[in-house]
């Protein structure tokens, strides 16, 4: 059974840092796009980086410049480096995995930035 395993969550204080790990377990295979998603209450779940397997990244503006998505192939691991952060980024942050027609998500790592 494939799953992914969201880790490094915590909080932090404005203007901080955090690194937000993803591993996959129990897949064969190299997953397609990956990508990080976050959900604040109340709120719909929006994208907050994707990768694809090739390396190409897209961010919504709203963290362009300060967030990072990089992956590791080897591994089957992706991450989320957050910097700059602001109480807005304040959610519970999930890992999705693409593969053919298959999507998988992570259980949720919550973020909170707040002084």
């Amino acid at each position: 059974q494939v799953q992914l395993v969201e880790s490094g969550g915590g909080l932090v204080q404005p203007g901080g840092s955090l690194r937000l790990s993803c591993a996959a377990s129990g897949s064969t295979f190299m997953f397609d796009a990956m990508g990080w998603y976050r959900q604040a209450p109340g709120k719909q779940r929006d994208l907050v980086a994707a990768i694809s397997d090739g390396g190409l990244t897209n961010y919504p503006d709203s963290v362009k410049g300060r967030f990072t998505i990089s992956r590791d192939n080897a591994k089957n691991t992706v991450y989320l480096q957050m910097n700059s952060l602001k109480p807005e980024d304040t959610a519970v942050y999930y890992c999705k995995g693409d593969y053919r027609r298959y999507v998988y998500w992570g259980q949720g790592t919550q973020v909170t930035v707040s002084s």
